[in-house]
């Protein structure tokens, strides 16, 4: 199948971001809960261990599943990237094949997660705005990681140089599903009786298991079903960068071209 790429308006990114996601839910939605499976048993032990455990030593002993937390989200974000560029590429997308895909790397994806992860965060209590800046100029190193067998460095170079003078489209993609994001944790914490008054924790000493696991269960469902939204978008953002800077739309068609020709050359003349 030979496809045609072109440059894409922001309406049209993100018309094809929910095309994706609507056409292959199960598929992306596993591949942001399978990894989170596991995590989310382990909080839901840690809830029973810890039960009446001070606030303040619950901060210290959640650092473990915070860091399990940011190596999940970049395993399922790596085999997001991988699904969404075979259907970009007019190939199927599967679970099983995304995350054969990304498994010779996985140690990689990993470290790169933890290490962004670090950088953000650490540009954000510098007040918020290298936090912000560092976000959007980093947005593509993960599909730039994936797609391309780069690594950290390498990847982050790539993302630089691709964001460069559409930084304000990318501050769009992430508002955009930011935005999505955080209305989604509303309407599932609401339907798990969260936002109710009688859930309300009021003092400051003990740790309330059962609000935690709420909490736990409503982290896991939105992140399932929203997670993949914003890695999809990321993905054609990356490859619509490419077309844009690099020609890529036309090295695709020569390179299907130049696949097609000897295919057609062994078909027998009737």
């Amino acid at each position: 199948m030979l496809t045609i790429l072109r440059p894409l308006s922001t309406s049209e990114l993100l018309d094809r971001t929910f095309h994706f996601y609507k056409n292959n839910f199960v598929v992306f939605f596993a591949i942001v809960a399978i990894p989170q499976l596991a995590l989310l048993g382990l909080k839901l032990l840690y809830a029973q261990s810890v039960q009446g455990v001070s606030r303040g030593t619950i901060v210290f002993l959640n650092i473990p599943l915070s860091l399990l937390t940011i190596v999940c989200l970049g395993i399922s974000h790596a085999a997001t990237v991988h699904a969404v560029s075979n259907l970009h590429l007019g190939r199927p997308a599967r679970i099983g094949d995304a995350f054969a895909a990304i498994g010779p790397r996985i140690l990689r994806y990993m470290w790169i997660a933890f290490a962004l992860s670090y950088i953000i965060g650490f540009g954000f209590l510098l007040l918020i705005v290298p936090g912000v800046y560092w976000t959007l100029k980093y947005a593509l190193t993960m599909p730039s990681a994936v797609l391309e067998c780069t690594g950290l460095s390498e990847s982050m170079s790539r993302s630089s140089d691709l964001t460069e003078d559409d930084r304000g489209r990318v501050l769009g993609v992430y508002a955009l599903f930011t935005l999505l994001t955080w209305t989604v944790s509303y309407l599932v914490q609401f339907a798990l009786g969260l936002r109710l008054p009688f859930m309300h924790v009021h003092g400051p000493v003990l740790f309330h298991a059962t609000r935690y696991v709420l909490l736990v269960i409503s982290g896991f469902i939105t992140q399932s079903l929203v997670g993949p939204l914003l890695t999809i978008a990321l993905t054609l953002l990356y490859y619509d960068e490419r077309v844009r800077k690099e020609g890529f739309d036309l090295q695709l068609m020569m390179s299907n071209f130049e696949n097609a020709a000897p295919a057609a050359a062994t078909v027998p003349a009737s």
